[in-house]
């Protein structure tokens, strides 16, 4: 399932959509908070809409700060605002990725009535665990496991100053429609309908020194949460280069890995070394910007199925019919259909 991220940075407009529900639930009109974030109300009608993390995260603080709850009133427990920067402070004075997450944990757990963070640190895998410890609504443990996932997440990596690879997620929930995100959220091995929701990461991270300090961290949190809302990026990173090299070029002029690397000046075992530990590869960027392209071409009626197979590089139509319903899970003709009204065909 290729990672839908494009434009690149981008958020999907069903957590917008979930993140006003929290008002909702509270009987509070959401025009106000849309129109303090800068969100036209039409943009939740369009299923491909996507935002900024500086919108999302301006809509978060807004929802936050008239809840005072900064898990959106997800939990019996409100997350009173503040609670994230005490977790930065609390998890920062530590030496490693090992005693911040116990600290971490410890808090998280403290702090929220329904849901205890739990870790198993043994062994060459270690794992985060989000245990529910009551009968949740389905939505809403989806939301809040899916939100407290990018904040600790966001920040561990902020605090290593690199991303943590996520090797095996696991959802105590049903895959929900919006799911192909998870691929760019969480990474490639995701499996739901589990017994909890557990995050399996390498052992070896938990040793990784902790970089920040309190003057950076006052800068993170000035930038909070729009800065952790998408996977840990560096504008020096390969995977940047590589995802700036696919945006400039055609599919059918895009090199083959030993091009690229030399392209890039890497040794190709180096470059592709590199992309693994940015959580990302070759093949992963190419799918993402794909499909990118699909949702794309596809709201131009005047682009046959067949063209947009072929202008995306794929050799046979049924090939890119497979790959269309893996990222929108429905045909290229279905797809049109349904959205024949936003493309203008009335």
């Amino acid at each position: 399932m290729p990672r839908p991220t494009e434009p690149r940075g981008t958020i999907a407009v069903a957590f917008v959509r979930q993140a006003l529900q929290a008002l909702a639930r509270r009987g509070m009109d959401p025009a106000l908070a849309l129109a303090k974030s800068g969100l036209a109300p039409d943009v939740l009608s369009d299923d491909r809409a996507r935002v900024g993390p500086e919108v999302f995260g301006s809509l978060w603080l807004t929802i936050a700060d008239l809840l005072d709850d900064e898990l959106f009133g997800l939990d019996s427990r409100p997350m009173r605002v503040g609670s994230f920067a005490t977790l930065c402070h609390l998890m920062l004075h530590t030496p490693d990725l090992r005693t911040a997450l116990v600290r971490g944990a410890r808090l998280v757990s403290l702090l929220l009535a329904d849901l205890r963070v739990e870790l198993d640190l043994e062994g060459p895998e270690a794992r985060m665990r989000f245990v529910e410890l009551g009968e949740r609504p389905l939505p809403a443990r989806v939301f809040a496991h899916e939100t407290l996932f990018v904040m600790l997440h966001g920040l561990i990596c902020w605090l290593l100053r690199r991303r943590i690879v996520i090797h095996d997620a696991g959802f105590s929930y049903p895959p929900p429609e919006w799911h192909p995100e998870y691929l760019l959220i969480v990474g490639e091995s995701l499996h739901f309908g589990q017994a909890e929701t557990c995050f399996t990461f390498g052992a070896s991270d938990l040793d990784a020194p902790v970089v920040q300090t309190e003057a950076t961290a006052r800068e993170f949190l000035k930038g909070a949460p729009h800065n952790f809302l998408l996977k840990y990026k560096d504008p020096q990173s390969v995977s940047f280069r590589v995802r700036r090299l696919l945006r400039e070029l055609p599919p059918e002029q895009w090199p083959d890995f030993e091009q690229l690397a030399r392209q890039l000046r890497r040794h190709p075992t180096t470059l592709r070394r590199r992309l693994e530990e940015e959580g990302s590869s070759y093949r992963m960027e190419k799918s993402a910007r794909r499909r990118d392209l699909a949702l794309e071409y596809m709201a131009s009626p005047e682009r046959s199925v067949l063209e947009v197979a072929h202008a995306l590089g794929f050799a046979e139509p049924s090939a890119f019919h497979r790959a269309f319903r893996q990222w929108t899970g429905m045909s290229p003709g279905e797809y049109r259909k349904v959205n024949s009204s936003r493309f203008g065909d009335d």
